[in-house]
């Protein structure tokens, strides 16, 4: 199921006319189970005029950061970083195994078919922040996304 979400849905007034040249498709959270303390949240943004995603925040979740994964040798190394370009009409993608954002300090288990709200918060060139509420769909994986047979990750190590 796709779901696209247009992220000016609900935005501060002073950041409207900002926040209005951002669109948010095809966001999703990865489902969780109990007692799990973290999961990921993905989506592809693009940025009409150009900003930076320079935070997340959602009540299912204790901290919400932007995380970077990338292959050093032969482990997958993730990293939070302090913000995301989104360089003017170029739609950058949050997707497993490379930029997305973590959703940690789980509150709560989140069931296949249930939904996160997630505030984005963006920053434009001339540093106006604007905070965009969404409603993610959960699920077990992306749409159209096959699990590997051994239903295993790579190897991973997790930098804060």
């Amino acid at each position: 199921m796709k779901t696209n979400v247009i992220a000016a849905l609900l935005v501060l007034s002073a950041g409207a006319v900002f926040a209005q040249t951002v669109e948010v498709k095809d966001a999703w959270v990865r489902a969780a189970v109990p007692g799990q303390s973290g999961t990921g949240a993905f989506m592809s943004i693009t940025a009409k005029d150009g900003a930076r995603l320079v935070g997340a925040s959602s009540p299912v979740a204790g901290v919400a950061e932007v995380h970077e994964m990338k292959m050093e040798g032969d482990i997958m190394r993730m990293r939070a970083v302090p913000a995301l370009d989104l360089p003017a009409g170029t739609t950058v993608q949050l997707k497993p195994g490379g930029y997305h954002l973590m959703l940690m300090e789980l509150r709560q288990a989140l069931p296949k078919g249930s939904t996160v709200p997630l505030t984005l918060t963006f920053k434009d060139a001339g540093g106006q922040e604007s905070k965009v509420e969404l409603k993610l769909p959960v699920a077990a994986s992306a749409p159209g996304a096959t699990v590997p047979a051994s239903g295993k990750p790579a190897a991973m190590d997790h930098k804060h």
